[in-house]
């Protein structure tokens, strides 16, 4: 497996992708992948964190990490996380999470949040916000609503969430 920075000829086939990997999640809106193409046009987008796996000369999965805020700490949110349903359980979300950790930290990001699977995510080292200092949403339950500090001496987070604006929260 292969994981490299998304190209503009990937467009499409991470839009299927990313459809694919969300029409039998449990908790989706089927609109993941329009989000997808909604934030690549928008301020939050980080070109070096639209990663994707390639496996056998196709993609397995994306991963997209964009511009986010707490109070005036600048950092990531994970969403989403896509992997086709071929290659699910194999390896594929876990090593493009560790590979966007790895470029967010050469990057300067302290932080990654992310909403998600209190199963899944606490095997790389995400544990509930709230013991950061986040505000968990209205509505979210706190364990499913996490952080990962990424960098030592990362600044005290504190305060609410602030998205980009193309997640309409």
């Amino acid at each position: 497996m292969r994981i490299r920075q998304e190209k503009p000829e990937d467009y499409e086939e991470v839009y299927e992708l990313v459809r694919e990997a969300f029409a039998s999640a449990e908790h989706a809106d089927g609109n993941e992948q329009d989000l997808v193409e909604a934030l690549r046009k928008g301020d939050a987008f980080i070109p070096e964190l639209s990663l994707v796996a390639e496996e056998g000369g196709q993609l397995a999965g994306h991963i997209l990490f964009t511009r986010a805020r707490v109070g005036e700490v600048e950092v990531l949110a994970l969403a989403p996380l896509s992997v086709r349903p071929a290659f699910q359980r194999q390896g594929v979300g876990i090593a493009l999470i560790e590979e966007g950790h790895r470029i967010a930290r050469e990057l300067g990001f302290s932080y990654s949040i992310v909403l998600g699977s209190e199963e899944y995510y606490p095997r790389l080292g995400y544990r509930e916000a709230a013991g950061f200092g986040v505000e968990v949403p209205e509505g979210i339950p706190s364990a499913n609503f996490m952080a990962i500090q990424l960098l030592e001496g990362a600044p005290a987070l504190g305060g609410p969430v602030i998205y980009a604006e193309e997640f309409g929260l």
